[in-house]
């Protein structure tokens, strides 16, 4: 990481030029604006704030402004709101030349949150903790696919027939990921140079398939962290003429790219959930009570429910076991290190949306006492355990309906990613009927 002081005198030197201020949007990417280093520092000692177009929390998947948003339309003009740089997240980043960035806090014109921004809606779950006497921890295992063609052949291909870094299954096959070990091996020093803690990094469980683990933090460097790493992989990978996707199933005939999450609850300097507390059942029953009602939190486009296939290493049930893969909520650990994996979500999670539903749904789970049922044994792909919704309509339907993402997010934030979730449903539903009448056409 990198201090105010440190970042002064490299830019005296020329070490660093140019800083990246960026904040993630509703799909997880960074955004926001490089700006000459001496012109950072100068706004930044005068107090004034990055500007960025709150369009930006607005926005479909291509970029294209959508109406039904109370935060910013046409209606309202598409004004700015300011992004107020964290110091504490600031960092070199390795893969562009003389270069820090900086993730930055959403703020209106009052200078209050603005509370759909994932990263506030994180940190208001991460005070809520605090104010329990509690510390979120989370860990984030993220996969992806690496592929030899670069973006633009990608592109050119309609993003089909594309050619795996390695063509066959490499789940923990050391030969294999070794072929593309050159590139790894840049990634994980990049991210080590970028304050990150890394661990391993390991082939998956389908051609060219890979996945980079991190130490666990406190949950918003966590979130932080994670999508730093995923710019910087996807920057990587450019600039070595390959390309990766964090698509949670590029592949109808392919497993899917997981993000699974371990979470847990420190007490005063203290694993809350060691010896199988009430904390850690009430936290575990929580989750799985609220999980269909917030799955549009940690399951966002229709993609990632196409990965929700039996004996897919992708759970469909709300099953808690231990150390069973087949259950949406595996636990693993001992002592102090037990926590709960929560199996569900895709590689294309916004992490800060994933984090807080399962925070404030634990929390839930210990504010109202729910008990935990028994451990399941056995293959729960195959069982009657209640299902996550199969499906994104499905879960429009559970948060339409629910009542508890209100009493944690608040109305405004589950008002807004409804309309996120809906945009997708329309959008998809519009292309599916395309489709149809383009098929009955050439029927006669």
């Amino acid at each position: 990481m990198l201090t105010l002081d440190e970042l002064r005198a490299d830019v005296e030197t020329g070490a660093v030029d140019t800083v990246i201020a960026a904040f993630t949007d509703m799909q997880g990417r960074l955004m926001g604006k490089r700006l000459h280093a001496e012109f950072f520092l100068d706004e930044l000692g005068a107090g004034h704030e990055v500007e960025g177009c709150n369009y930006l929390l607005a926005l479909e998947m291509e970029m294209n402004p959508v109406p039904g948003y109370a935060l910013a339309s046409w209606e309202s003009g598409y004004g700015d709101f300011g992004l107020q740089p964290d110091l504490g997240t600031l960092r070199r980043i390795p893969w562009h030349e003389a270069t820090a960035l900086v993730l930055c806090d959403v703020v209106g014109h009052d200078g209050r949150p603005v509370a759909p921004s994932p990263r506030q809606l994180l940190k208001a779950q991460v005070e809520k903790a605090h104010a329990m006497g509690y510390e979120p921890m989370v860990g984030s295992e993220l996969e992806f696919f690496l592929f030899r063609e670069s973006y633009e052949e990608a592109r050119a291909q309609h993003f089909r027939d594309l050619t795996p870094s390695v063509p066959y299954i490499l789940d923990y096959h050391i030969l294999a990921s070794g072929y593309d070990e050159p590139f790894l091996r840049e990634v994980r020093n990049a991210m080590a140079a970028a304050g990150m803690h890394v661990e391993s990094s390991k082939g998956e469980a389908w051609p060219g398939q890979h996945e980079i683990n991190f130490r666990y933090a406190d949950a918003l460097k966590a979130a932080d962290d994670h999508v730093i790493y995923k710019t910087g992989l996807k920057a990587l990978a450019y600039q070595h003429g390959m390309s990766v996707t964090f698509m949670a199933k590029p592949d109808h005939t392919w497993v899917g790219s997981s993000c699974h999450i371990h979470s847990s609850l420190w007490q005063e300097g203290k694993a809350a959930f060691a010896g199988e507390s009430d904390v850690f059942k009430h936290y575990l029953a929580g989750q799985i009570a609220c999980a269909a009602e917030l799955a549009i939190f940690v399951a966002p486009t229709i993609n990632s429910y196409k990965r929700f296939a039996a004996a897919s290493w992708a759970p469909t049930t709300l099953a808690w076991g231990y150390d069973n893969r087949t259950c949406g909520f595996r636990i693993v650990g001992h002592g102090s290190s037990l926590r709960a994996e929560t199996r569900i979500p895709g590689a294309d999670a916004n992490p800060y949306l994933a984090f807080s539903a399962l925070i404030a749904s634990g929390l839930y789970g210990i504010e109202h006492q729910l008990p935990l049922g028994p451990a399941f044994e056995g293959n729960a792909y195959e069982s009657d355990v209640e299902r996550f919704p199969p499906a994104l309509r499905y879960a429009i339907h559970e948060l339409e309906n629910g009542s508890m993402a209100r009493e944690a997010f608040g109305d405004e934030v589950v008002d807004h990613y409804l309309t996120y979730a809906r945009t997708e449903q329309r959008l998809f539903d519009e292309v599916v009927t395309d489709y149809e009448r383009e098929r009955l056409f050439e029927r006669g």
